[in-house]
């Protein structure tokens, strides 16, 4: 059985003509585990996936050649720690037939010592990152991909579900984020984060979840995701334990008025800034403006943090089968912060939302 995905490394092949690209170069990396499967183990031993129009293969440290042999057909060049990577490197170099002069796409996230292994054994190389290659092929998931997003969302659904259901009086945040990543293992997902804030801890955008207890009156702010069948989930959602006050849903309106106004302006072709103006400008008409403190979304795929990123300065055009969160929030210092996110993927018609939780104030009695 063959494990190579040759149509993605057919796509990347093309959009390696069409951006003047010679080489691609991944390290041990959510791109190398996108182009191949592989996802070795990391450390210090050169191991590097080289992608040109003749050759795709690996560098591998013959230590760790056998495990990954089991999830690709592509060929290896090993190395041994008594002999060192560079032959072997420049064996696999010269298999990839370079023209003089190449032009390199580094993988961004590759160790610098793997980085200088590259460049310092091919000469007059001119370099850049992968956001034109394999960045540009990952932006647009195909219906594999959606289907595995939107099966991820859809738990993060039920273990939200799950958190609320947990309130009560006294509780801890701790234990709650306890029952949410029960919920997570108990389906075949393993948590990458969840934070659960209490009342003023809302605040802070990224609070560390901790011992604060629930008491009646508090606002509730929950952002949770896992890992399923390798693909994440993103999502948050806002709430009131008790009668929520009139500050509160004031507030808690306003941040859902502006999801709404965010979702209405993702279109294929709109730039992300537009998308991100859409909601921040409807919290500063509402005069909250200084307290939305982030950009209002980032990309999502093998990462939970990957482009597109949904700032005011982003000029990146949206297209089709682009997948983004949109969580625009305001956050109150020493009273309660609200936060809505949701996570879209970009069809013809707009953006589709993957989650089926509605966006409702989440309300438990005390």
């Amino acid at each position: 059985m063959s494990f190579v995905n040759e149509k993605r490394i057919a796509a990347l092949r093309a959009q390696m003509l069409a951006t003047g690209t010679d080489l691609v170069v991944l390290g041990p990396s959510t791109h190398m585990v996108y182009m191949s499967g592989v996802d070795p183990h990391g450390d210090e031993r050169a191991v590097m996936l080289l992608i040109s129009q003749k050759h795709a293969g690996f560098l591998m440290p013959a230590l760790n050649a056998d495990s990954a042999r089991n999830k690709t057909d592509l060929p290896f060049v090993t190395w041994v720690d008594a002999d060192g990577p560079i032959a072997a490197f420049n064996t696999l170099i010269a298999t990839c037939e370079l023209p003089a002069n190449p032009v390199i796409a580094l993988d961004e996230t590759m160790r610098a010592d793997f980085a200088l292994l590259v460049l310092d054994n091919v000469a007059h190389s001119a370099r850049k990152f992968t956001n034109d290659t394999v960045g540009h092929l990952r932006a647009h998931k195909d219906e594999q991909e959606y289907d595995l997003l939107k099966a991820s969302a859809l738990l993060n659904d039920a273990a939200m579900q799950a958190g609320y259901d947990a309130l009560k009086t006294g509780i801890t945040e701790l234990e709650v984020a306890t029952v949410i990543r029960n919920h997570f293992k108990a389906n075949g997902a393993q948590p990458i984060f969840v934070s659960v804030c209490f009342g003023e801890n809302g605040a802070y955008p990224h609070h560390h979840t901790g011992a604060t207890k629930l008491q009646n009156g508090d606002a509730v702010m929950i952002d949770i995701g896992a890992r399923l069948n390798g693909y994440p989930s993103d999502m948050t959602r806002s709430g009131f334990f008790g009668e929520p006050t009139e500050k509160f849903t004031q507030v808690f309106n306003i941040v859902n008025e502006a999801v709404a106004k965010a979702l209405a302006a993702a279109k294929p072709g709109v730039k992300a800034c537009e998308v991100d103006r859409a909601a921040r400008d409807h919290i500063t008409q509402a005069g909250f403006g200084a307290y939305f403190l982030h950009r209002t979304g980032h990309g999502l795929g093998l990462d939970v943090h990957e482009p597109p990123y949904i700032t005011g300065t982003s000029d990146v055009v949206l297209e089709e089968g682009m997948v983004f969160s949109i969580e625009p929030g305001i956050y109150l210092a020493k009273e309660f912060g609200v936060r809505q996110e949701e996570i879209v993927i970009m069809r013809s018609s707009g953006a589709e939302v993957l989650s089926d939780m509605p966006r409702d104030m989440v309300v438990k009695s005390a």
